[in-house]
């Protein structure tokens, strides 16, 4: 197999001792000059291995040469090469041979691929660390400088994420040499590579000596800043935050100041963008003293901006930089030059622009008060609960926790409650939903006489909304209501009116109930389960919708937990038993499931479960519902019995266990899992003139 890397060609080319120890090499470069990419990429990842195997000596004389002499690969299996060598010192003989791993690795940072040579740059950063003060001086700075110096110019962008780890322990003279070549780096004809010295600037600003940023950083920060071309003007920016937080008061009014206001009148948005979406760590680094005289002008330039994405930018940081001022005088300066500009914002015409601002708005109530958050606020706030904008909507939903904190619960039911339940039947399914997760939180600040005034009800028309998404998530919130307003409350409020429902002519609203049973049976406990819940449920296993007395079937075996042993033996057990006959396979599979989970829970307390001898039908043993399913083939037949239903005047067929998921059309559901949302979407067809659909 070493033939096949040709004669002489690598390390541990088997001669004619036939010496053993060589074949793991061999082996490699086999598998280094194969020609599928996969094999290759393996080899590359077993490099640890290999090198154990060799021992540090000949990994250093053979494996690393060789590694260096063919790095033409595949970009994936440079990528793996690089960051493998990273790792490397110890199997070359620890630090004092870590110079071994650097001719490889400067390979792999001058290719023509972006992410290797990041690699590239970021295992030798790893590398420089165990170099010692001499061997960086010796091996590492000569390589920063040949990168530095090549003559294309992926080698100059790698050379760039380099000086900042070998600066600090270089001696003076060699730092002298550093700092020259980053000067060069950040004037070079190249735009790459001078984004590339940009976007290090910061970085390498803080390891240098004061007096080395302002005679030398901040005029290359200047240059860069004016650079012909916005990618370089943009990176500059983000190191103007490096720069300025080494630089005194007096040094920043001078040195940065003036290039950071050119910045945020920048011809390009990208450029004005990148200084509002960095505004919050330039306020921290400049102090209070520059922020209220450039900072509050220059942001309210961005909140007017004539580009979508600056104000919406600027908007994102209105509560970071309103927390950040000084709390002194900070209630005047927001009101008097920042809340004008917000107002304009709350009707502007890019719905991106008012969704950032809705995400952060209801914060200020917090530090603005109760008072300016009742006058000026909470306009605001009603103007953007009633916006076109769907997620406008949300975030002001999504935050009301801190208005309350602020202005009470009178205020709040009084000023946001109405619009609150004005979009609890808004036409879209997602803003409804978004009321209903908030809902407990809700009910639980306005406690629970006002809720059964006000919001009561709604939370019962949920239950038979259109949108099977709105139903489900209406039954987790009637449960969460339970555990939060107590048992007393659900049996007196809600239990009756879930418990109407079984009589709806819909069967999805009696579906429903069976669902409501499902959850609040936990919450309620075992007296109210078994005198008012288990009744309906067991009359429901006589409806004429399989759908439905397969739930039946599946909410007995959920609350079977709750019940006590003379309901499962002489009420439940029964009517699953005959559930198992039922002439719909899916009815007797689930039917099976529960009886099987009644009769453990039954042997686990000890109570005799008959084994009748007799079978339940002909031909049927007496161990029937305890057989597992046999497999059969889904014939996709329709469901005769569904063809006509009351309140419907013509025709309409669907394919059995199907559901409508909201927006989605019919959506097909696995057997095994009857609410899974896991396949695929598609469209079946007319569905019946009263909405109704089957599902499992």
């Amino acid at each position: 197999m070493a033939d096949a890397a040709g004669p002489g060609t690598g390390p541990g080319v088997a001669g004619g001792d036939g010496d053993d120890s060589l074949y793991p090499i061999a082996v490699l470069i086999d598998e280094l000059r194969n020609e599928d990419v996969q094999l290759r990429l393996n080899s590359i990842k077993k490099l640890s291995t290999i090198a154990l195997a060799l021992g540090v000596e000949r990994t250093r004389t053979e494996l690393l040469p060789f590694l260096t002499d063919t790095i033409y690969d595949e970009d994936e299996v440079l990528l793996a090469l690089a960051e493998q060598l990273g790792s490397f010192t110890g199997l070359v003989g620890g630090p004092d041979f870590a110079h071994c791993l650097l001719p490889p690795l400067e390979s792999l940072a001058t290719v023509e691929e972006t992410v290797v040579r990041d690699k590239a740059v970021e295992s030798l950063r790893q590398i420089s660390q165990e170099h010692t003060p001499v061997a960086l001086e010796a091996h590492f700075v000569p390589l920063v400088k040949r990168l530095a110096s090549g003559d294309w110019f992926t080698s100059r962008t790698s050379a760039c994420g380099l000086f900042s780890v070998c600066y600090p322990r270089a001696s003076n003279a060699v730092k002298a040499e550093i700092r020259q070549y980053f000067r060069s780096l950040c004037s070079d004809d190249t735009p790459m590579v001078r984004r590339a010295a940009a976007s290090k600037l910061g970085e390498f600003a803080k390891v240098l000596e004061l007096d080395s940023v302002k005679s030398e950083i901040v005029p290359l920060f200047t240059n860069l800043a004016s650079d012909e071309q916005d990618s370089v003007r943009l990176l500059a920016v983000e190191a103007c935050v490096s720069i300025a937080q080494l630089l005194s008061q007096d040094d920043l009014e001078v040195l940065v100041m003036p290039t950071l206001r050119q910045a945020v009148e920048d011809k390009s948005w990208r450029v004005r963008y990148m200084v509002a979406d960095k505004f919050s760590e330039l306020q921290k680094a400049v102090g209070p003293k520059i922020t209220l005289n450039d900072l509050i002008p220059a942001f309210q330039n961005l909140l007017k901006d004539c580009e979508a994405e600056v104000r919406a930018a600027a908007a994102h940081k209105v509560k970071e930089l309103c927390e950040n001022l000084p709390i002194e005088g900070r209630e005047t300066v927001i009101m008097n030059q920042i809340l004008p500009y917000i107002k304009e914002l709350v009707s502007d015409t890019n719905q991106h622009v008012k969704s950032a601002l809705a995400s952060v708005i209801m914060g200020l109530s917090t530090i603005l008060g109760k008072e300016n958050t009742v006058e000026h606020l909470l306009p605001l706030f009603l103007a953007q609960l009633k916006d076109e904008c769907p997620e406008v909507r949300l975030n002001i939903i999504s935050n009301l926790d801190c208005v309350n904190e602020v202005i009470g619960i009178c205020q709040l039911s009084q000023s946001l409650l109405p619009a609150i339940v004005e979009l609890a039947e808004d036409a879209k399914w997602r803003v409804r939903l978004a009321i209903i997760e908030y809902m407990p939180l809700l009910a639980g600040q306005l406690g629970v006489e006002f809720f059964d005034e006000k919001l009561n009800s709604l939370c019962m028309a949920w239950l038979v909304d259109h949108v099977y998404a709105i139903r489900e998530a209406a039954t987790n919130n009637l449960m969460k209501l339970v555990q939060k307003f107590g048992i007393e409350w659900a049996q007196n409020t809600i239990v009756p009116k879930v418990l109407i429902m079984a009589n709806d002519p819909n069967y999805l609203h009696r579906m429903t109930t069976l669902f409501c049973i499902n959850a609040l049976s936990e919450a309620c406990g075992q007296e109210i389960t078994t005198k008012q819940m288990l009744p309906i449920v067991l009359k429901m296993a006589g409806d004429q919708v399989a759908n439905v007395r397969f739930n039946v079937a599946k909410s007995l075996q959920k609350i079977g937990p709750i019940l006590d042993t003379d309901a499962l033996q002489e009420e439940v057990k029964p009517v699953l038993q005959k559930l198992g006959q039922d002439e719909d396979m899916d009815v007797k599979y689930f039917a099976q499931e529960a009886i099987s989970v009644v009769a453990q829970r039954l042997r686990k307390l000890d109570f005799p479960v008959k084994d009748s001898g007799e079978p339940s039908a002909p031909g049927a043993d007496k161990n029937h519902f305890l057989r597992p399913r046999e497999p059969r083939e889904d014939t996709g037949k329709f469901l005769p019995s569904m063809s006509r239903h009351k309140d419907s005047d013509r025709l309409g067929w669907l394919p059995r266990r199907q559901e409508r998921q909201p927006g989605l059309g019919v959506q097909p559901q696995p057997r095994s899992a009857p609410h899974s949302t896991g396949m695929p979407h598609r469209s079946l067809g007319p569905m019946l003139s009263n909405g109704t659909e089957r599902c499992l």
